[in-house]
């Protein structure tokens, strides 16, 4: 599925964090990477969603993301 909606993995692992509650700052530092490049990570999905809540639960209904 991650690969019909062109997901990197790098999207799919900033979207894990995502889900797991963590701020883009924490993201960033988990993955050694910029906040910036986070929020650009987050940008680039292409879920159909406006706001990260709304993006972690399509992830989850799409089978992107473990339900919790």
């Amino acid at each position: 599925m991650a690969t019909s909606l062109h997901l990197t993995p790098r999207e799919l692992a900033v979207l894990g964090e995502l889900a797991d509650g963590l701020t883009a700052a924490a993201i960033g530092r988990k993955l050694l990477i910029t906040e910036r490049t986070v929020h650009k990570h987050l940008e680039r999905l292409k879920l159909g969603v406006g706001d990260r809540l709304a993006a972690v639960l399509r992830a989850q209904r799409l089978g992107l993301l473990p339900a919790r």
